[in-house]
């Protein structure tokens, strides 16, 4: 039953975005493990941003 809990919230995370955060800190440390890494907050914000800035991610207007 933890197994399949597990799983679910795995799952869960990578449909919601939530795991994106995660993979970005991984993928920083290993390239370079003294490399500041951005907090959650300051990463959602780029994300937004660098979306919204490319129209072929769709934008919004108001």
């Amino acid at each position: 039953m933890a197994r399949r809990l597990a799983r679910f919230r795995a799952v869960w995370r990578e449909l919601t975005g939530e795991a994106v955060y995660d993979r970005y800190v991984a993928y920083t440390r290993a390239r370079d493990p003294h490399a500041e890494v951005l907090s959650r907050r300051a990463f959602e914000r780029w994300r937004v941003d660098r979306r919204e800035a490319d129209p072929r991610e769709g934008f919004r207007c108001c």
